[in-house]
């Protein structure tokens, strides 16, 4: 069985309508869900020297003389094949390979976006057992793994055992142990909240397939005894002496019974295992189960029971399916991409029973962990906790790969099948975390920073905001910093709960109500010192101190009693700006504020100034905050090269902004002469060395720049904007510079994930004992 993510409801779209959906999704801008894309540039004849001939034998040599070294020259320890006969596709049965590769190329979709991997989709017309297995172990000089895909049974077993016995990469037939993996997590979370041992369970089956023999056989090897387990198919029990539809798979659990139907063998069954058919459990046998019986119905798209059925007839039971639309999706996607993961970056020659039996470990005691921000997104209403409803992890957890390649590769160098085993762990971890954030990487000298100053105390404005409250947990768990929350306690309280996240108010963190501070009194004294003069009378700072948590957490930071303001993720940023503003100030020698953005691509990182404060900054003004920007980007551990940007290149027009940014080029120069700066140029100038030194040859700025500032709010917000959505590049911003304190106004959109890069970002300015302008 095959689980996808996006399984649909029948209630919500008719399956006319999907079909139409789909053939469109599929044909148009252009047919099939793949591309391939070059790796290198290809840009003149020396690349093609270096790509093919001549250069290419360097690599080929090297190899020949050392085969490891194929996963240093080539892409093969990141290329997973993807092979099916089209035997057994989905609920379509036998359709043939050619019909099977909308399937297949939906897998390959599945492998890059979820772990990064690379996927050759291939589907042989290879009916027979023979032809199928002398095909794809022909296949392995190209590959770091195979992925067996919708072969029917008994074959798929014979396929699987010859290759593995073949090939010395891994073969891993996902129909039999993605699920077998899922369902072994679900069910040892399931018996754990029933309070029941694996060895002492009864477990009954429909179905006797691929994924039903292979969920056995991995329970089994979790504990549970042969004796216990009945299975049955479509020929009823499988029982001592039966011969029709026998083969040597199922004959391992054949019973020495003279029942032989799934009524007469229910009695009293801990778990239903079902990979069958629609209405296979009927209610009136569901009553006759254990206590807290644990239903697997992964029938699909109809299950065996549908789930208000099962509620209605057994309130005390635990269900899951294969379907997005109901709790506990079991779903192929939570592990295949993971455990190939692992299995690739330690060079595994195989997956073997301990590797799986370490994903399965990985995937349950996830679903005990608090569900992250990103997976709670994939749920409607409230966010599941551990519990009968939340036995496994959405499949859009993105700390799936964080916990189960690490555990695969681990496992695979205990059992010495690790041709690389991945001996700095930190790194590795770090590794992943890039790829699932995409902030880790450019964010690495923040964090580490910030916990060698995890004293420092962030106060969030928007307290009661649920990526607020997954920020602080976040902030805590990874000991950054000591979160302050502005907020009423009982909706903070009230939302912790609904959302599943521990941390406890005023135990693990200061709460700040602004309906009932101690310190409201001074607070309007302190406000009405700093902008009595500013139109503001002490009925209106009464007001404004009791309403206005921006003004509450900037006059925290203002008396010492925090030491960053983290606000915006709520209202208007002119408003949170003015308060900032009015309140906290400017930091000595500072002339204005100005927000600084970070976007974080595939390209690398490139920051934008100045993006959400200056409509029409003047030239010593964008002197000051590329001066600014400069050394916030050194923060990141990065050298600032900055370009000042406009639609002039290098004098080539004598307009009033290329005037402005010559200017602001000269003050720059004269109060920051160690900065790597150049101007005014064109955006692609600043981008392409190449183009830069064909207008300026003597250009003071290398390489690519990474620091772009704009003569206005319009050109940079305008510019930020495109980029971010032409390049699905992550915007960490924006970040206030200029302030007398720390203090950042964030977007609406921002994550959970984004509070927390800013909040770290404040920890370590808040440390940082010198002024960044002099």
């Amino acid at each position: 069985m095959t689980s996808h993510p996006s399984q649909p409801s029948s209630s919500n779209t008719t399956s006319g309508d999907l079909d139409e959906q789909a053939l469109f999704f599929h044909r148009y801008p252009r047919p099939g869900k793949l591309e391939i894309q070059a790796t290198k540039p290809l840009g003149n004849q020396r690349d093609l020297a270096l790509a093919y001939s001549p250069g290419v034998a360097a690599p080929c040599l090297a190899i020949r003389d050392n085969p490891d070294m194929a996963a240093d020259y080539t892409a093969r320890a990141n290329l997973v094949a993807v092979i099916s006969n089209g035997s057994a596709v989905l609920g379509l049965g036998n359709i043939g390979p050619l019909a099977s590769k909308p399937v297949m190329e939906g897998k390959a979709v599945l492998f890059k976006k979820f772990a990064g991997i690379d996927v050759f989709d291939i589907e042989i017309d290879a009916p027979e057992i023979d032809a199928m297995v002398s095909t794809v172990a022909a296949l392995e000089p190209t590959f770091g793994g195979i992925n067996l895909e919708d072969i029917k049974a008994p074959e798929c077993f014979e396929v699987e055992r010859r290759l593995r016995e073949k090939m010395n990469i891994p073969v891993f037939h996902d129909d039999q142990h993605g699920t077998a993996i899922i369902v072994a997590a679900a069910i040892m979370n399931g018996l754990e909240l029933a309070g029941k041992k694996i060895e002492n369970v009864k477990i009954v089956t429909s179905g006797a397939g691929a994924a039903a023999l292979a969920c056995l056989n991995l329970l089994v090897s979790l504990g549970a005894k042969k004796e216990n387990i009945w299975v049955h198919d479509i020929e009823g029990l499988v029982y001592e002496g039966r011969v029709e539809l026998m083969d040597q798979w199922k004959s391992v659990y054949v019973q020495k019974s003279d029942k032989r139907v799934l009524a007469d063998s229910i009695d009293n069954a801990d778990v239903f295992l079902g990979l069958s058919a629609p209405g296979v459990l009927k209610p009136e046998l569901l009553v006759r189960m254990a206590e807290k019986p644990l239903i697997m119905a992964l029938a699909n798209p109809t299950p065996e029971i549908m789930p208000e059925l099962a509620r209605a007839a057994r309130p005390d039971a635990m269900i899951c399916t294969g379907r997005s639309d109901f709790p506990n999706q079991v779903n192929n996607v939570l592990c295949f991409p993971y455990i190939f993961r692992g299995a690739l970056d330690c060079g595994a020659t195989t997956i073997n029973e301990e590797m799986k039996m370490a994903a399965v470990n990985a995937i349950a005691a996830l679903a005990r962990e608090e569900v992250s921000d990103v997976a709670a997104r994939a749920y409607s209403g409230e966010t599941p906790i551990f519990g009968p409803n939340y036995l496994i992890p959405s499949p859009f957890d993105p700390r799936l790969i964080l916990r189960i390649a690490p555990a695969v590769a681990k496992a695979a160098e205990e059992t010495g099948v690790a041709t690389r085993p991945i001996h700095d762990v930190e790194a590795y971890l770090d590794q992943l975390n890039r790829f699932v954030w995409r902030s880790g990487f450019v964010m690495k000298p923040i964090f580490t920073a910030a916990k060698d100053a995890e004293k420092n105390r962030v106060i969030f404005a928007e307290g009661e905001d649920e990526r607020v409250l997954r920020a602080a947990q976040i902030l805590l768990e990874e000991k950054t910093a000591r979160p302050i929350l502005i907020g009423r306690p009982s909706v903070i309280e009230a939302r912790l709960k609904r959302f599943g996240i521990r941390i406890r108010p005023n135990v693990d963190f200061e709460v700040v109500n602004p309906e009932d501070d101690p310190r409201y009194r001074q607070y309007v004294d302190d406000y009405l010192a700093l902008v009595g003069r500013q139109g503001v009378n002490p009925e209106t700072a009464r007001t404004i101190v009791r309403t206005n948590n921006t003004v509450i957490g900037a006059l925290s930071v203002k008396r010492g009693e925090a030491d960053a303001l983290i606000c915006g993720v709520e209202g208007r940023y002119d408003r949170h700006l003015r308060d900032v503003r009015q309140i906290i100030g400017l930091r000595p020698g500072a002339r204005t504020l100005a927000g600084l953005s970070l976007l974080i691509s595939q390209r690398g990182a490139i920051f934008f100034a100045d993006t959400f404060v200056n409509y029409n900054p003047t030239a010593a003004e964008i002197a000051e905050i590329t001066i600014l920007a400069a050394e916030e980007v050194r923060r990141f551990g990065i050298t600032p090269k900055a370009a000042l940007i406009c639609h002039s290149n290098f004098g080539s027009r004598n307009s009033e902004s290329a005037a402005k940014m010559r200017e602001a080029l000269g003050i720059i120069r004269e109060r920051a002469p160690d900065l790597e700066v150049d101007g005014e140029m064109q955006g692609g100038s600043a981008l392409s060395e190449e183009l830069r030194k064909r207008a300026m040859p003597n250009t003071s700025l290398s390489g690519e720049a990474n620091l772009l500032v704009f003569p206005n709010l319009d050109a940079a917000s305008i510019s930020l904007g495109l980029v971010r959505t032409m390049m699905d590049a992550l915007h960490v911003g924006p970040i206030l510079i200029g302030a007398a304190l720390p203090a950042h106004i964030l977007g609406q959109s921002v994550t959970s994930r984004g509070v927390v890069n800013m909040a770290a970002l404040a920890v370590v300015e808040a440390s940082e004992a010198e002024p960044l302008l002099g």
